[in-house]
């Protein structure tokens, strides 16, 4: 029941993000108070220890091949889950062929729960999304209910770990819904609580409190301690990330103490490393590592290797931070194989990378620091190893410098390599930080440039990523435009039918002299309000014709609705600035929002001089595109003069401004799309096909201040702009392609 940590928060520290790995290991909460489908149910993994294991095997060979023997392979490769994960396939794949052999559907679907469950502690995420679709399809069959949201709950804890937040929103949100159809109020409040920390995940810090604290006061209405603590600890990490640390502490304590009530020795470890984790963000290492070693300690006497190479890894963080890189390598050692061991290569990448940041803390330690001093105080009072551990540190560490630097290179490059494998930006992220430094020691520097290029490359993504709805909140503007317009829209219709009404009762009224004098006023009084509607109206298609092209506004006003169409000779552009990260991180949030504002708005007059239609902007990307809704001959050409005064507007801003503003990066490509209004609410006109993916490919191979185009784009401008040939270049999805830089 270890509490989700908030990955990629601001001001957490690298403990915090190590937590993700751990959660392989611990069930979120088992919900047993109203579900007897255990297996199917559970969210994660149990903390069945080997003793138990042992216990369920002596019973195999007793059984014939029964239900009971299914239940007992099931139970079996259950309790490996969290112990043995290739154990746990073993016996799994026996329990699901049994339960095959003997139609026994419901047991088919806990065995496939159960595969689901090792594949993900093995961060084999693939197979474990491949069998828990099979187990959410038959429990959908069966109507087994139950089995269906935690189906649900377990896919979204997949997509949890490999980083896919939306996904896991999905499928923690189809759980919540079927929890509360079937009305399982633990299950309720675990699905609000898991939700909560997928948005502390995405660092939407409101939203993960909301949800948390909703589901505390579930867990609190129903008397469950467990999912108390396990909430409390959430809003602990929650309150970190913010760098509140007071109401981190707080909180984590509050979950501690709960913990210690129900005698939960796994989660007691785990609520010790999080405390741990806020003195390390307060710099306060001391106190850290009393709280990580008294947590390795309980972790031993649960058995439980996750729980252990964890909180050892913890151990060795904190060593580094105290610069005592001896100890550190030897914990991070000892981390990494059990790591090894149990086949968690989340964890085995953080080690490698974790050994590698001590070797290369050691180049650069100076002589008789702490670093190389194995007598120091602390060790030798023993003060800080767990019990039954050596009192002096036996890792054989290289005296010269060049060979711990040539060490530090091996182990992060190992790390790497895995991290890459399993597709975790923060591992990777890391690594290429590490091997830029490591590389400039050894002054290979075009191997370290490499290193800060991929670094770059790779923060780029994940910034653009965790950062996606602040950047979409660029554009509330015409979001509000938007809504507007509809507003408007609807009031218009109001109006009018509500003159309609009164014009005609008011006739009804209207005999003699006086009625027709009544009539006048009336009349005058209607021509008023018109002149007032049609102003209302004016701004509505003023509105519309800024969210919209104009033949498309027509259509759409005319019929409610408008039929996305094929374009066969189009040019697509994409734009983008390159320096964006680093820029977002110099300047405050208003005075970047400002900076793109004006970059943009001068894009806008550019594109529209040239009769380019603007797409959107994507973050800090804009999409623009020539030749539709109304075709145009010469789109290239359009295009390409627009992309040239752009990057002119850029280069004499960023010589004026410097880091105040940003450089850029264009693409263009040329060829067909489809076009279309996306949605009914909130619409938006948007083209899709291979010439919108083949022009990012362009802007992503083009370099800051050049104009990259197509070999198609340029077959069609070549005779009236300048162009100079770069090659055949590798674009990523697309293969070879011939590329050329505009010089015009």
């Amino acid at each position: 029941m270890i509490y989700l940590p908030a990955i990629g928060g601001t001001g957490i520290c690298k403990k915090n993000l190590m937590m993700k790995q751990f959660l392989n290991s611990i069930p979120l909460l088992l919900l047993t108070l109203s579900c007897s489908n255990l297996f199917a149910q559970s969210v994660s993994l149990p903390l069945a220890g080997q003793a138990r294991i042992d216990s369920l095997l002596k019973e195999v060979p007793k059984q014939k091949d029964d239900t009971n023997k299914v239940n007992i392979l099931t139970a079996i490769s259950y309790a490996c889950s969290g112990v043995d994960p290739d154990e746990g396939i073993k016996y799994g794949q026996q329990a699901l062929a049994l339960a095959t052999k003997l139609n026994w559907n419901k047991r088919i679907g806990d065995a496939n729960s159960t595969m689901g469950a090792n594949y993900m502690n093995k961060s084999g995420y693939t197979k474990a999304l491949e069998y828990y679709f099979k187990a959410l399809q038959i429990y959908t069959e069966i109507g087994n209910k139950i089995g269906a949201a935690s189906a649900n709950q377990n896919i979204g804890k997949v997509y949890t770990n490999k980083s896919d937040y939306p996904k896991a929103l999905e499928y923690y949100f189809n759980a919540l819904r079927a929890y509360e159809q079937i009305g399982d109020k633990a299950g309720i409040a675990n699905a609000t609580s898991v939700i909560g920390s997928v948005y502390a995940s995405q660092g939407n810090y409101p939203n993960a409190l909301e949800y948390d604290f909703k589901a505390l006061k579930m867990y609190e209405g129903i008397g469950m301690k467990s999912g108390m603590s396990y909430v409390s600890g959430n809003i602990g990490l929650v309150y970190q990330s913010e760098g509140d640390c007071s109401k981190a502490l707080e909180y984590n304590f509050k979950a501690l103490k709960v913990y210690e009530e129900i005698g939960d020795k796994a989660n007691i470890a785990a609520a010790n490393v999080n405390i741990g984790a806020v003195y390390e963000l307060l710099s306060d290492y001391s106190k850290a590592l009393e709280c990580d070693i008294k947590a390795l300690n309980i972790a031993e006497e649960t058995a439980n290797k996750y729980i252990i190479a964890y909180v050892a890894g913890a151990v060795g963080d904190v060593y580094t931070h105290k610069k005592n890189y001896i100890l550190a390598i030897e914990y991070q050692q000892q981390a990494l194989k059990i790591a090894e061991d149990i086949g968690d290569k989340n964890d085995v990448a953080r080690r490698l990378e974790g050994i590698g940041e001590a070797f290369l803390s050691l180049v650069t330690a100076p002589p008789g620091a702490a670093a190389m001093n194995n007598s120091n105080s602390e060790i030798a009072q023993g003060k800080y190893l767990p019990a039954g551990q050596p009192g002096q540190p036996n890792i054989a560490v290289p005296a010269s410098k060049d060979a711990r630097l040539h060490k530090a290179i091996d182990y992060l490059q190992q790390g790497l390599i895995i991290g890459k494998e399993i597709n975790a930006p923060n591992i990777i992220q890391e690594g290429y930080q590490y091997l830029d430094s490591a590389y400039r020691l050894t002054g290979n520097y075009k191997k370290a440039l490499e290193a800060a290029d991929n670094y770059h490359a790779v923060k780029d993504s994940v910034f653009s990523k965790d950062n996606g709805e602040k950047i979409v909140k660029m554009e509330v503007k015409n979001e509000y435009e938007r809504q507007r317009l509809a507003d408007s829209l609807r009031a218009d219709a109001k109006e009018k039918i509500a003159h309609i009404k009164l014009q005609r009762q008011r006739s009804y009224t209207c005999m003699g002299i006086a009625g027709i004098l009544l009539l006048a006023g009336f009349s005058f009084f209607i021509i008023k309000e018109r002149g007032k509607s049609e102003k209302e109206r004016k701004k509505s298609d003023a509105l519309l014709l800024n969210i919209l092209p104009g033949e498309i506004a027509t259509e759409l006003k005319a019929n409610g609705s408008t039929i996305a169409r094929h374009y066969d000779n189009v040019t697509v552009l994409f734009t983008d600035f390159v320096n964006f990260t680093e820029a977002g991180e110099r300047m405050s949030p208003q005075t970047l929002i400002d900076e793109l504002h004006t970059c943009f708005k001068a894009f806008d007059d550019i594109t529209t001089k040239y009769s380019v239609e603007k797409i959107k902007t994507i973050g800090d990307a804009y999409l623009a595109v020539a030749g539709l809704p109304s075709a145009d001959a010469l789109h290239a050409e359009h295009v390409v003069r627009a992309a040239i005064e752009i990057n002119a507007f850029i280069e004499d801003r960023f010589a004026k401004l410097g880091s105040s503003t940003f450089e850029i990066r264009i693409g263009i490509h040329s060829g067909s799309v489809v076009a279309g209004i996306v949605g009914v609410k909130k619409f938006a006109y948007d083209i899709w096909g291979d010439t919108v993916n083949t022009a990012a490919r362009m802007e992503q191979s083009s370099m800051a201040g050049r104009i990259n185009i197509s070999q198609t784009t340029y077959e069609l401008v070549k005779d009236k702009i300048a162009c100079e040939y770069r090659g055949e270049i590798e674009a990523k999805g697309k293969g070879v392609m011939k590329m050329y830089f505009i010089n015009g």
